[in-house]
């Protein structure tokens, strides 16, 4: 279906429908002038021809008729018709956005039909490509959002060695449900904190990030500890879409010497820590309180926990533990796996950065392809890196 739009009838268009190759036909609705054009231009109109000669064309832009069509059908493919000496303002039609341009005087049905084909054709090729280009663009301002929005850790001062990995769940995406954030305070404490928002999608992310601003917000005013995490579930009451959301963490403060650290649990897996001269090991998770958002009065005690004088230690979130063993299989990996598969890499000499990414890709590895939740790995030590 096309739409012609002149100010009086021409002989390329007194019948209702032109022939098209292979037997179809090209079905024609004529308008004298853009009021009565915006009243015809339907979904299934597939190209305008627009005379470039309509009235209402001015001295200061002879182009004028068309470029109100081409506001009025951003989405139709559009073909200029001018008369065979208006050569100039027939290749300024085109440059203002038709498809292309046809002379009144030369027209006959197949000459039509081929131009409106290739019309329809580069418009959806020009649709396609700007579509391209915008998710480009989008993907870009996206991903420079995300990566500004990841942490970077405020150790200045600290003598402490700090590694990290991050991979969400989500496909093309920087940024998932997962948080993590470490800071050093006035009196050099090292306060370090990893957290897990239930569900995987945008809205659980942005959750994530409000509730990293906020620990590290309420962390450097002085909080810690139960007086903390109360707060902070405070936050996550009020940010969340539903009350069913939750969120697991652990946070633990190392104090200035870096030999002992105090261990708070909010329905999140306990950290392994490596001792120089001993295997990797999880922390007691006994005294672990309820994950963030379940129960209004909850409490979370903080455990003192020895860390010694050479140490590493690694706080992760269940992506990790909970790929599958194998392709195929429906076990876990699991806490216990995963002490295992570290304690591996720890004897092939792996430390730090090396060890976090081993640990990522073996676990992916395992799991037969990506895994479909988030996974944050945080690593923290004292001491050389060959003694962790």
């Amino acid at each position: 279906m096309i739409l012609v739009i002149e100010d009086g009838p021409a002989h390329a268009f007194t019948a209702s429908e032109l022939p098209e190759g292979g037997g179809t036909h090209v079905r024609i609705r004529t308008a004298r002038n853009l009021t009565e054009a915006e009243r015809l231009l339907t979904d299934d109109i597939d190209c305008i021809l627009v005379d470039l000669a309509l009235p209402g064309t001015d001295d200061l832009d002879e182009l004028t008729p068309l470029k109100r069509v081409l506001r009025l059908a951003p989405r139709h493919a559009v073909l200029a018709l001018a008369a065979e000496g208006d050569a100039a303002r027939a290749a300024a039609a085109v440059r203002v956005g038709a498809q292309d341009y046809l002379f009144r005087d030369e027209l006959d049905g197949r000459l039509l039909s081929r131009a409106i084909r290739y019309a329809v054709e580069r418009k959806r090729a020009d649709v396609a490509q700007r579509q391209l280009t915008e998710s480009r663009l989008l993907a870009k301002e996206n991903a420079r959002l995300e990566r500004g929005l990841l942490p970077t850790p405020l150790l200045q001062g600290s003598d402490l060695r700090f590694a990290a990995r991050y991979r969400p769940g989500r496909s093309r995406a920087l940024l998932g449900g997962d948080f993590y954030d470490t800071v050093r305070t006035p009196d050099g404490t090292v306060h370090a904190m990893i957290g897990d928002v239930c569900g995987h999608g945008p809205d659980e992310a942005a959750l994530g990030v409000e509730l990293r601003i906020a620990w590290r917000a309420l962390t450097l005013a002085g909080l810690c500890g139960d007086q903390l995490l109360h707060t902070l579930q405070q936050v996550l009451e009020h940010e969340r879409e539903s009350e069913e959301i939750f969120a697991t963490l652990c946070m633990v403060d190392i104090a200035p010497d870096g030999r002992r650290a105090g261990l708070c649990l909010a329905g999140h897996p306990a950290p392994l820590i490596t001792r120089h001269g001993r295997a990797a090991q999880l922390l007691p998770y006994e005294d672990g309180g309820p994950a963030l958002g379940l129960l209004p009065r909850a409490r979370w005690p903080r455990r003192q926990v020895e860390l010694g004088g050479s140490w590493s230690l690694m706080m992760y979130t269940d992506g990790l533990i909970e790929g599958y063993v194998g392709p195929g299989s429906r076990e876990r990996l699991g806490e216990q796996g995963m002490v295992d598969m570290i304690n591996q890499q720890l004897a092939k000499g792996l430390r730090d950065d090396e060890l976090l990414e081993a640990a990522v890709a073996h676990v992916r590895e395992l799991n037969g392809g990506e895994l479909t939740d988030d996974v944050a790995v945080l690593l923290l030590g004292r001491g050389p890196a060959t003694a962790a």
